[in-house]
């Protein structure tokens, strides 16, 4: 392969073998290819392939111990350059912000991949003769400066994205099992954190390259950045996430906070995430946790499923770092808390919606909301009774999922308020009666192990409200099975009258 500004620059320094390459000549052609990536001629296309062309060609001619051992200070030593060049090259095959060309340039950026992937595989080989060799131990600094700009290439190409190609995805997944490999580490956690005691880990250096694209201005720019930042960040877990907090909040807080709900779902992930995965005394510290709730509470009155889903759960998660503050000391009412704010909210959104998936979302997270406040659910259960009893009443298609969780949550709140349930029997039982006899004579599509699920709980809600009320429901429904025709309400009926008496559902 033919050499050109490269190749010219050590023939001046009077080298005719790759042997005797001095590191002076080496650092000058590595330089002019990092000049030709990164300069304005950078953005002629020809400039480009030259460029690669000739690292291609200094990669095949340069013996390992040449390549890492240069420390000429005014060329800033070959390991920083190898790493700035690497750096260059994933730039290179970046997928182009969506205010960059026309048509579709998606094909353009897998073919680069590819190309600067199998540039990557012949730096870590040339790491990994280094390494075997054992005379060459700057390989280490040098791969020191490699690791984190590769790593960045893998995971924006090796994850199924509009930019990549099986081909691309292809060379990046062998990028990374070398890269794995040379760095001696079991899984990405590990690189990323370190697997030993005293090993440092590169979860730092990598947000450090990332830090200059995730700002206010920038992020944007790349729209590979927000998936590297979260896939990372997801692959850190406890005991070594907390110390990078204060690199990973602001990111996470800037993506949830976009306009586009895709971006939105993805910050708030990153958010679950370090809510899961950092000490609550560290989130509390600065009012951190604050931030987040208020950052997460806001994107409740957007009516988007998936986003909610992601939010819902996540708050759940906070509720208890949020209280550890908070001390009941008898006497005095108990304060309300974030979780009766968010309930307080999510009932407000649930009674009047129409919208299917909307409603089996908030129905889906809804036993959750009673599991947390306990007895003090009471604060909600005029406006808990009213949900209930209208979903209990609309059909949510074959699976029906929003009235499966109502009925979960019914169990749940007969069994924390169960000393307030009997006041509200006739209006409860009304519910359930009307639910089973709608599932009964239903002919529709809905699967039989489905309406038979419905049936059972409903028949379990039933047999609750007996003991909330005392047997008052077994009083009332002593005739039905004599004048009912249904075999199945009949069942239910005969399930809540032979079922045995026991003590009140006290759940507190």
């Amino acid at each position: 392969m033919e050499l050109t500004g490269s190749r010219e620059s050590l023939s001046r320094e009077g080298s005719s073998l790759p042997g005797e390459w001095s590191s002076s000549a080496l650092g000058q052609a590595f330089s002019q290819i990092l000049h030709q990536l990164t300069g304005q001629e950078s953005r002629r296309s020809k400039a480009r392939n030259a460029a690669l062309q000739d690292l291609i060609a200094l990669l095949e001619a340069t013996e390992c111990d040449t390549l890492f051992e240069g420390s000429d200070a005014s060329l800033r030593g070959m390991p920083q350059l190898l790493g700035q060049v690497a750096e260059a090259l994933g730039k290179y095959a970046a997928p182009p912000s969506e205010s960059e060309g026309r048509g579709d340039p998606h094909s353009e950026v897998a073919e680069k991949a590819a190309a600067v992937g199998l540039l990557f595989l012949k730096l870590l080989r040339k790491v990994e003769a280094a390494k075997n060799s054992l005379v060459c131990p700057a390989w280490k600094t040098g791969l020191r400066h490699l690791a984190g700009p590769m790593y960045i290439f893998v995971v924006t190409h090796s994850l199924e994205q509009p930019w990549t190609s099986s081909r691309s995805q292809d060379v990046a997944e062998q990028v990374l099992a070398l890269l794995l490999q040379v760095t001696e580490c079991g899984s990405v956690a590990g690189f990323l954190h370190g697997e030993k005691e005293d090993e440092k880990g590169r979860f730092s250096t990598i947000m450090g390259l990332l830090k200059s694209d995730l700002n206010k201005e920038s992020w944007k720019n790349n729209p590979a950045t927000k998936h590297v930042f979260s896939w990372t960040l997801q692959k850190v877990t406890r005991p070594w996430l907390s110390q990078h907090l204060e690199r990973i909040l602001p990111p996470s807080l800037l993506i949830s906070d976009d306009y586009q709900t895709e971006n939105r779902i993805l910050g708030v992930r990153c958010l679950h995430h370090i809510v899961l995965n950092v000490p609550a005394a560290d989130l509390l510290q600065y009012n951190r946790a604050q931030v987040v709730y208020h950052a997460l509470f806001n994107h409740l009155y957007t009516p988007e499923h998936h986003l909610i889903q992601a939010v819902l759960p996540c708050l759940l998660d906070l509720f208890p770092i949020l209280e550890k503050a908070l001390h009941w000391k008898g006497g005095a009412a108990r304060p309300t808390t974030h979780c009766d704010e968010v309930l307080q909210l999510v009932l407000t959104h649930m009674e009047p919606e129409h919208r299917l998936l909307l409603r089996r979302t908030y129905a889906r997270n809804l036993p959750a909301f009673v599991k947390r406040l306990g007895i003090l659910t009471v604060r909600h259960l005029k406006r808990l009774e009213r949900v209930i009893v209208g979903y209990l009443e609309v059909y949510d298609g074959p699976e029906e999922e929003a009235r499966l969780k109502i009925l979960e949550t019914l169990k749940l709140l007969m069994q924390y308020t169960w000393p307030r349930v009997s006041c509200r029997l006739v209006v409860l039982l009304k519910a359930l009666l009307k639910l089973i006899c709608d599932v009964a004579r239903d002919s529709s599509l809905t699967p039989e192990p489905v309406k038979n699920a419905l049936l059972e709980e409903a028949t379990d809600c039933l047999i609750l409200l007996d003991h909330c009320s005392r047997g008052q429901v077994k009083g009332l429904l002593a005739n039905i099975p004599r004048s009912c025709e249904d075999s199945k309400v009949v069942s239910c009926m005969w399930k809540v009258q032979r079922a045995t008496e026991g003590a009140p559902c006290d759940g507190t």
